[in-house]
């Protein structure tokens, strides 16, 4: 059931879902972020005349998301799901590093209504772009009754914003959630839902109060054959405070890293470790991040050295 009173708020980042290239059958060789949020509006006639604001947060190629679009795209969340007058929020972005920004929101917002990230894999200009279907097939999902949390829509299908897996470089359903799958499909403008909407214990918004300039720096390091152990010195050495490791396999690391990082932990360098596999958890480690992907693990590990400072502040 849908609400169609409601208003819903538009927020775009750029990303390939607003890029442009100089032929329609170009789906490589385009420039991400080339069309406002308010373009893209304009080319989708099922939605004009709706209740609807847009805001331009950012303009990125999503692979170069950076932690000052992330703390502002943060905030104008927070401050858009206080108001009475909003049902729901939708936002553009580049498939990159979606679930970056997807597992962030997630952790940070108290989204007691839905946050509904989606984008392309081909640029609005392409003959057959994903774009629009996807942005309507979100802003749907944003209207639902009874709808919560950081949520993506890609493809026709919803998904969890913790869950979210980049797991194809090119093809339209490039998405994927793990082990736990969607959340449930879209079919023509209505929401067919296989699971509950997701629960968040959020950190809030105070976590990320920090100019992004001083946010703690944090990596990650791939375990794998003949892994050279000279790379975690010299993190460590230039100030690292935070290493996450994709580890092969159930976590495991090659003993020359093993015996680096343990160097690291004793110079004070948060280590945590998880898989670089496409799916399944780390079993009993306990220095593990559960079933965050590497990408994820790094955001969280990040937060956590952000609230430690935020406690000590």
């Amino acid at each position: 059931m849908q609400s169609d009173t409601s208003k819903l708020v538009i927020l775009g980042t750029g990303g390939t879902i607003a890029g442009t290239a100089a032929s329609a059958q170009d789906h490589i060789g385009y420039r991400a972020a080339q069309l406002g949020v308010d373009e893209l509006l304009a080319a989708l006639p099922p939605l004009r005349g709706q209740p609807i604001e847009t805001e331009q947060v950012a303009q990125l190629d999503s692979k170069d998301m950076d932690t000052a679009a992330w703390q502002r795209l943060a905030r104008r969340c927070d401050w858009h799901l206080g108001r009475a007058d909003v049902a729901g929020l939708v936002v553009t972005h580049g498939t990159d590093t979606l679930e970056e920004t997807a597992y962030l929101l997630h952790r940070v917002l108290q989204a007691d209504k839905p946050v509904v990230l989606t984008a392309a894999m081909r640029p609005a200009s392409a003959l057959l772009s994903d774009g629009a279907q996807n942005l309507l097939d979100a802003c749907s999902v944003a209207r639902c009754a009874g709808a919560r949390g950081v949520l993506a829509v890609i493809g026709a299908r919803l998904f969890a914003g913790a869950e979210l897996r980049k797991q194809h470089c090119y093809r339209l359903d490039a998405f994927a959630s793990g082990e736990a799958g969607p959340l449930g499909v879209i079919e023509q403008g209505a929401l067919r839902r296989w699971r509950d909407w997701p629960d968040a214990a959020a950190l809030g918004l105070e976590v990320l109060a920090a100019e992004p300039a001083a946010w703690p720096w944090v990596e990650i390091v791939t375990s794998h054959a003949g892994s050279d152990a000279r790379l975690i010195d010299a993190l460590r050495d230039a100030g690292v405070q935070g290493i996450v490791v994709a580890g092969v396999g159930n976590g495991h690391v090659h003993q020359l890293l093993d015996a680096a990082l343990q160097r690291a932990r004793a110079a004070g360098v948060q280590v945590v470790v998880t898989t670089r596999c496409a799916e399944g958890v780390v079993v009993g480690a306990a220095d593990a991040y559960g079933a965050l992907s590497p990408v994820q693990a790094r955001v969280e590990l990040l937060l956590s050295l952000l609230r430690t400072r935020c406690a000590r502040a």
